[in-house]
């Protein structure tokens, strides 16, 4: 499987994590495929999850703000149920995360 991260690259993630950002996958490929990919990419998530579990997600950490960044409206309704703010992929690539830190 190839990255699903782009415009989204993989050291924008690994920043993010350093800057304390809870940093998880959440997609519709199995929680296997998922965690192979950032093993793969030497990347220490915080959650794995399926996108119908966001919910839980949000349940399981507190944080200020919840984002998913995604690529199809499915993403953006799983989101918005679950309370999290619903970025678009092309829209996180500016990472507006980093101006409310």
């Amino acid at each position: 499987m190839e990255t699903p991260l782009d415009p989204v690259t993989l050291e924008m993630v690994r920043t993010e994590r350093e800057t304390g950002c809870i940093i998880g996958t959440c997609s519709d490929h199995p929680l296997s495929v998922q965690k192979e990919l950032m093993e793969r990419q030497d990347i220490q998530m915080d959650f794995v999850s399926l996108k119908h579990e966001l919910g839980e997600i949000r349940a399981a950490f507190e944080a200020e703000r919840y984002y998913h960044v995604g690529d199809s409206e499915l993403d953006g309704l799983f989101a918005i149920r679950a309370g999290f703010d619903f970025l678009w992929m092309e829209a996180a690539s500016s990472e507006p995360w980093i101006a409310l830190q």
